[in-house]
């Protein structure tokens, strides 16, 4: 059986990821694999999360034979994926294109996963903030898979679960000390197989080839259109996804965002940009206050507007300060 056990986590993470794997037992006969958003940090997350867990817990390596007893968890600034080589199951770690601003990513393992191992795959969703997941618990139940999330009452961090609940067919939705068991019942249960497995959607395909950096420009025609809006990451166009529900986009390059995380890159880049204005408008003013002093000190007149070009400096920068303070809400 070629099964395999995905959970995504971010904000409130690590205590939810621990609870979860102290009460998965030693014999647990699926390997777990874990995306929790940690950027290009440095991480000890694998030594925190082994210190309560009976399996091994470690940072994934490269091409990795799956198989039971272990925990691998993305390493920081890659990527994890799952890939079949003669029916047998090895991780990929991949410096690909970001999704929704993060390296690794869930979505990108949940889809890697549901391709891979079909109505095999438990996708499990954990506390966070904005919609990431979402897209992976739907490649992971298009394919046949079992989706289970906590219950967004019982989260540090509600809003992962919560889109989850609302934008999938959840089979399981249960408060964090719950989800152990669910998992091992998942685990041991005798799966009998529908008929055929379920064929790989080609939109799903093709996210696949972009998360590992394979992905050309030409292959979105098949799965999205253009949209108005540009990518916060590279500057290209996004193209809206198909029939993607929450609307989501991706560029040429395959950078990925859902609404909620363009929304999100967007107030960042204007916060940036807002930022080097008021750098750039305090250096004017300090510049301008220079020159009409040393007109005032050299007694040159007329002096050419300079200490009015500083107050008109200066008044720029009081209301790029209340912007940035939030006072235009």
């Amino acid at each position: 059986m070629n099964a395999v056990v995905v959970m995504g986590a971010s904000a409130g993470g690590v205590m939810a990821l621990t609870e979860i794997l102290a009460g998965i037992p030693a014999d647990f006969p699926v390997p777990i694999l874990v995306v929790m958003h940690i950027g290009d940090h440095p991480s000890m997350l694998p030594v925190l999360l082994g210190r309560r867990c009976a399996l091994s817990v470690r940072h994934a390596g490269h091409h990795e034979t799956l198989g039971p007893g272990m925990v691998l968890i993305a390493p920081p600034d890659r990527h994890l994926l799952v890939e079949s080589e003669d029916g047998v199951l090895r991780t990929v770690l991949a410096r690909g294109p970001k999704e929704n601003h993060s390296r690794p990513a869930i979505d990108t393992l949940f889809r890697s996963a549901a391709a891979v191992c079909g109505e095999d795959t438990a996708g499990v969703i954990l506390t966070g903030y904005l919609d990431d997941g979402v897209a992976g618990l739907q490649a992971i139940k298009a394919c046949g898979g079992t989706v289970i999330v906590q219950d967004p009452a019982d989260a540090i961090v509600p809003d992962m679960p919560r889109h989850a609940v609302d934008q999938v067919e959840v089979d399981f939705c249960v408060p964090l000390d719950g989800i152990a068991g669910v998992l091992v019942e998942w685990a041991v249960a005798p799966r009998v197989a529908q008929g055929e497995p379920a064929e790989v959607p080609q939109w799903l395909q093709v996210e696949n080839r972009f998360a590992t950096g394979g992905g050309e420009m030409h292959q979105l025609k098949y799965i999205a259109t253009p949209s108005p809006y540009s990518c916060p990451e590279c500057g290209g166009t996004l193209f809206s996804l198909n029939n993607a529900r929450p609307c989501r986009f991706r560029c040429h390059t395959g950078h990925s965002f859902t609404l909620l995380a363009l929304l999100q890159q967007q107030e960042t880049a204007i916060e940036a940009a807002l930022s080097a204005a008021l750098r750039a408008v305090q250096e004017k003013e300090n510049l301008a206050e220079q020159l009409a002093t040393e007109y005032a000190a050299r007694s040159l007149t007329p002096e050419p507007g300079y200490a009015a070009l500083a107050q008109r400096a200066r008044a720029e920068a009081e209301a790029l300060r209340a912007l940035l303070a939030g006072g235009g809400d």
